[in-house]
């Protein structure tokens, strides 16, 4: 393991007129939420405007889908490496560049002509966001002080958790009241404002290693994510049985075990500590991010189906109902700290799993088409519970394990092991959806016309946009379809509440039992006094 040596006395205390202070450090807090807002808002935000983009470009399903799916592909990808860099290079100049280039990329897509040059800017927009998402954490854990520490991750872990659901929100809004091309206006204004007050506010924080750049790792772990992610993104599209989808999962698997192998080699000069995984804080913060994530992105898919299809809502209205839930997370994301300071971190994280849990079966237990709205609502708050509850301290065990030299590397993982439970959950709760639901309606299309019953299988859209078709059976295949969608996702959700059960066993027996604070002889100090991180062999 790494031995960090002392720093140098005029590096090793901060005087307090180096330190922020609290106004300061709430600018700072304001700036980096607001660019991780922007990020947020744009993985989201294009899913309301997939029939525009296809009409107005005459684009397939699959191009569309590309659009959407290319920025989270190319932000997933390469979170890791530029969270390094940005500890080797300052994270102030790394977080500035990523704004400009984020900026820049968004408007480029807004006026973009073409889908061939909206799928450019995204890949732009995407890697710049990569630079962008990990050093917002960083930001925080190497400049608050360990007392305001949880308090500053509550938020931004409330801001990562909510913010997908009130952008989309947002962008819904602006598609009904103006044109899909205006959802770009959301993340540039964020991104301008993120950027002025990050040329204000923020200080800058650097790491100066002993040791060259893990450029064989940082290739490594990009091939892994890419060849995983796009496996769980193509995979329900292209068939989980088609040759591009092996060879995509074959070149997934043996990029990352690759890639823990050569960083076991390189010891204290990897990209990423694979051995920190040793720890209880690494190993539960990550493993329970990535499942709670999974199931939040899962239960989205399910939702807005459900909105739309089952009750005829509209888009807006149906992102709007999501909402309760996306409060109550972000509410009992900042109060996380507090009751881990209280009760223990493990205590909190097991409260929280246990109400994520329970969220999902009484969604199970009283889902129904004539209950609607109300029969979920329940479910919904309980969720956005004990999500708020368990990510925070899952973040913090996460950014604690590592020293603060290494705090862009330990945000980027937090970050990919979100955007892994996202992928894993659209693509696996997705897919059990999809399955209950034509288990249950195949018994429920006796007597319809051939091309109409096998439309009706495909989906819950598709059953109700064929509907006509039947003649004076019309309206008793909506219903059938209604009916067959709630059973698939009570299967869907009973699955998920199993899995969300076998986690909240992991949490109680193993979760980690304080979150530590990080070492004050690894502190990257702010502008004018960095940090060093020697390491031994």
């Amino acid at each position: 393991m790494s031995t960090h040596q002392p720093l140098q006395a005029a590096a090793a205390q901060t005087s307090s007129e180096d330190a922020p202070d609290p106004r300061q450090l709430r600018a700072i807090l304001i700036t980096v939420s607001i660019a991780l807002m922007a990020v947020i808002a744009s993985v989201s935000g294009l899913n309301v405007a997939q029939t525009h983009m296809a009409v107005e470009w005459g684009a397939s399903q699959t191009t569309v889908l590309w659009i959407i799916n290319i920025y989270t592909l190319a932000l997933a990808a390469l979170l890791l490496p530029l969270g390094a860099i940005g500890d080797r290079l300052g994270r102030k100049p790394m977080l500035i560049a990523g704004l400009i280039v984020f900026t820049a990329a968004s408007v480029v897509a807004g006026l973009a002509p073409s889908a061939g040059v909206m799928i450019g800017a995204r890949v732009a927009a995407g890697i710049s966001a990569a630079t962008i998402m990990p050093i917002t954490l960083a930001v925080i854990t190497s400049t608050f002080p360990e007392k305001e520490r949880g308090k500053a991750i509550g938020v931004w872990t409330g801001v990562a958790g909510g913010g997908g659901i009130l952008g989309m929100f947002l962008s819904a809004l602006l598609v009904d009241v103006a044109d899909w091309r205006y959802l770009f206006v959301l993340p540039v204004a964020l991104a301008v404002v993120a950027l002025a007050m990050t040329l204000k506010s923020v200080p800058n924080s650097l790491e100066r290693s002993a040791h060259s750049f893990d450029t064989i790792g940082a290739l490594l772990s990009t091939t892994a994510v890419i060849g995983l992610i796009f496996v769980l993104q193509e995979g329900p599209e292209r068939g989980w049985t088609a040759p591009v989808t092996l060879i995509s999962l074959a070149v997934g698997i043996v990029a990352a075990i690759a890639f823990v192998a050569w960083e076991l080699h390189r010891r204290d000069a990897s990209l990423l500590d694979v051995r920190l995984f040793r720890e209880r804080g690494l190993a539960c913060g990550s493993i329970t991010l990535l499942v709670v994530f999974g199931v939040q992105a899962g239960i989205a898919v399910v939702l807005f189906p459900f909105f739309q299809a089952v009750l005829g809502w509209s888009g807006l209205l149906s992102t709007a109902a999501m909402m309760p839930m996306a409060v109550m997370m972000m509410i009992t994301s900042g109060l996380a700290p507090k009751m881990a300071a209280r009760i223990g971190t493990r205590s909190t994280m097991t409260v929280g799993v246990a109400l994520a849990t329970l969220g999902l079966a009484l969604m199970a237990l009283f889902v129904s088409v004539d209950g609607g709205y109300l029969s979920i609502l329940g479910g919904m708050l309980a969720m956005g519970i004990g999500m708020g509850l368990s990510m925070t301290p899952s973040t913090e065990a996460i950014t604690s394990s590592l020293p603060r030299a290494k705090q862009g590397v330990a945000s980027a993982l937090n970050d990919v092991t979100r955007e892994f439970g996202t992928a894993l959950g659209v693509a696996m709760l997705g897919a059990l959806l999809a399955s209950g639901y034509r288990g249950a309606i195949d018994g429920k299309l006796d007597g319809l016309p051939t091309g109409a019953a096998d439309t009706a299988r495909e989906g819950i859209a598709n059953a109700i946009e064929v509907a006509p078709a039947a003649g004076s059976r019309s309206q008793d295949l909506v219903h059938a379809a209604q009916q067959s969608f709630v059973d698939g996702w009570q299967q869907a959700m009973w699955i998920g509440a199993a899995v969300m059960a076998v986690l909240l066993v992991y949490v109680a027996l193993r979760g980690p039992k304080s979150t530590a604070p990080l070492p004050a002889d690894d502190a990257a100090t702010t502008e004018g006094i960095p940090a060093e991180n020697v390491t031994a062999h």
